[in-house]
């Protein structure tokens, strides 16, 4: 998983409130456990104008140029700015996926379905809760400026803004040092290998039968 210390980026503002994973990535694309290869298929019922299918060439669909991923002034962004419950639906893990493999690297809403936040940093996201009239002013700055960038400090918890000034924001100290040492579930138990292999030496000189197969018996 990729570590999230600090990131700035163009902001891309989708204002939409109760997206749901579906919209998201859409389920035909849910077959693949890869964790990579959605970014293409981002929003993909909105992005483009035809119906997409799973390995279909994606360089050749008519593209949508009136949904905002596809506008030139916010190509290549890394922070999304949304509306109230992003992520909202099924549980899938895809959703973070496409997000994460498209270039997204943070999410700022005023609220988030409770499985698709602890999914994003499972998977090297940042989501960032932040009151509803900032993150209407932010839409107001980023729509009223083209190329707006914010600068995101996962160590020092804050947002900058292109003027200096900053907003905190609050985030669970197990998340952040998971998110900030690249740790998802499977890198947090490696940190413990060398207690998990001592116990399973200690085991099998206890009680060796336990190990014990008919073949090798």
């Amino acid at each position: 998983m990729r570590k999230f210390i600090k990131e700035k980026g163009v902001v891309m503002p989708l204002d939409r409130a109760n997206v749901d994973t579906d919209f998201i990535i859409p389920k035909q694309f849910l077959k693949s456990i890869k964790r990579s290869g959605f970014g293409v298929n981002l929003f993909d019922e909105q992005r483009y104008l035809d119906k997409g299918e799973p390995d279909s060439d994606n360089s050749q669909r008519p593209l949508n140029p009136d949904f905002v991923l596809n506008q030139p002034r916010y190509q290549n962004a890394a922070i999304l700015l949304t509306r109230d419950n992003f992520g909202c639906g099924s549980s899938r893990e895809h959703a973070p996926w496409a997000l994460d493999d498209y270039g997204f690297r943070a999410i700022l809403a005023p609220s988030f379905a409770d499985i698709f936040f602890n999914n994003c940093f499972k998977n090297g996201l940042l989501p960032i809760v932040l009151d509803r009239a900032l993150i209407a002013g932010l839409f107001e700055e980023v729509t009223a400026n083209a190329g707006y960038q914010l600068e995101i400090d996962l160590q020092e918890q804050s947002i900058v803004k292109p003027d200096g000034t900053s907003i905190n924001f609050e985030v669970d100290e197990f998340c952040r040092h998971s998110l900030m040492n690249g740790l998802d579930d499977i890198g947090l138990t490696l940190e413990d290998a060398a207690a998990i292999q001592a116990f399973e030496t200690q085991w099998r000189g206890q009680a060796p039968w336990y190990f014990t197969t008919p073949e090798n018996s």
